[in-house]
């Protein structure tokens, strides 16, 4: 007699008000990619020369690595839903100093002081409300969410600096709150709307009723107990693998949206609104790989992720030599794919042992750190090759070669401290 078919595990279920954040993060983070676009609109109807325009991000993104020791205990002292809500607030003073004239680095350095101790609370919430064996599909949910925020937030911010939505913004808006007479200023009302409806959402979200006491709220000790919490996470095995590895992707990733709109200009000979679609294969690329990471790996499958990553490292130096569109897009959104299915099982992987060893808001404090310093840092070489005219086509195999590298470097360590520990049993 035959035995019956098994029948396939269930998927893992999702924690109840996931959806509530999922909704509220896409909302904050939409307007997140939209308020830079039209804070570099701001700076040119100023008549500031171009290189201010990096600036912006690096004043939003610096916050994520400054107040690293400090975001986390925050985020771990209080129900994070409402830490969110909060944040989104102080989100919305950055838009209103904006309206009001404040010099759109110092506007968006607050935005990111926001989006800084924002970040903690939303990845922590997910450890504590999922359980392990969901915890990559919602991690899949979560850069789904992410990547589509990214997408259609730099199309909001087109639409809201474009002449159809500035002819149309309400001067009265300006009158009333005599505010600096500037049509800006009905895109960052739209804006400002944008992060109240998330902040909405945020408080709707159940509370986990986890809480983490810090021993001192002294800003010295706080720092302190930071340092201690990053070296005890990169010395674990799992979560120094997985923080290295994700350290690693936002930092090239960061550097490859800059990258790719300079190589479609210049071997596709594309126009800088044209080779913004090119981001788009990319981004929707990452949805497809991080979908299906969500629904086929498990958290103990998580290193699988590395091979992925592999892939992405040794399609870099492909993607320097073509020079047709179609192929490149193509190209392009297997990229986004195979980088997808690297980060969602590798993140999923750093916070579930980032929580059992430290807790969710520190351990997301300590991975923010990491990877945005490490944005900052790969940024800042990308913009010195540039400044040495560089090559694009070397800079992108250059980058390929680092990924395939580190990464095969990664599995070599971690394939032998595995087969150590065997030994040792």
């Amino acid at each position: 007699m035959s035995a019956l078919p098994l029948k396939p595990a269930a998927a893992p279920a999702l924690p109840r008000g996931f959806g509530l954040l999922i909704a509220a993060q896409f909302a904050s983070a939409l307007a997140d990619n939209a308020v830079l676009i039209v804070a570099i609109a701001l700076l040119v109807q100023q008549g500031l020369p171009p290189w201010w325009a990096p600036l912006l991000k690096f004043g939003f993104m610096a916050a994520y690595v400054l107040l690293a020791p400090w975001v986390g205990p925050l985020a771990d002292a209080f129900a994070k839903g409402r830490v969110m809500a909060a944040m989104n607030l102080v989100k919305m003073l950055g838009l209103g100093l904006l309206a009001w004239g404040l010099h759109p680095v110092a506007a968006l350095t607050v935005v990111g002081l926001g989006a800084a101790a924002y970040a903690p609370a939303k990845y922590g919430l997910i450890t504590e409300l999922a359980k392990p064996e969901a915890l990559v599909k919602a991690n899949g949910w979560i850069e789904i969410s992410v990547v589509s925020a990214a997408l259609l937030g730099a199309v909001l911010g087109g639409a809201l600096v474009s002449p159809a939505w500035l002819g149309s913004a309400p001067a009265a808006w300006v009158d009333q709150l005599d505010l600096p007479a500037d049509k800006l200023t009905g895109s960052l009302a739209a804006l400002w709307l944008i992060y109240l409806l998330s902040s909405a959402l945020n408080a709707g979200i159940p509370d986990s009723g986890r809480r983490a006491n810090c021993a001192s709220l002294h800003p010295g000790a706080l720092l302190a107990e930071f340092r201690s919490d990053n070296r005890r996470l990169w010395c674990d095995a799992d979560g120094g693998l997985s923080l290295a590895a994700t350290t690693l992707f936002w930092g090239v990733g960061a550097t490859l949206q800059f990258a790719v709109l300079r190589w479609a200009g210049q071997a596709l000979a594309l126009p800088l609104s044209q080779a913004a679609y090119l981001q788009a294969a990319v981004a929707v690329g990452v949805i497809a790989g991080a979908a299906s990471a969500g629904r086929w790996l498990a958290l103990h499958q998580a290193r699988r992720g590395l091979w992925a990553g592999v892939v992405l490292g040794l399609l870099m130096p492909v993607v320097a030599q073509i020079d047709q569109l179609l192929t490149a897009a193509l190209t392009l959104a297997l990229v986004g794919a195979v980088g997808g299915a690297m980060v969602v099982p590798l993140n999923a992987l750093l916070q579930h042992r980032g929580a059992q060893l430290l807790s969710a808001g520190r351990s997301i404090a300590v991975q923010g750190f990491n990877e945005n310093l490490s944005v900052l840092a790969m940024l800042a070489v990308y913009a010195g090759c540039e400044a040495a005219g560089v090559a694009i086509e070397l800079t992108l195999s250059g980058l390929g070669v680092l990924v395939t590298g580190a990464l095969l470097a990664l599995i070599w360590r971690d394939r032998g401290r595995r087969k150590s520990s065997l030994r040792t049993l």
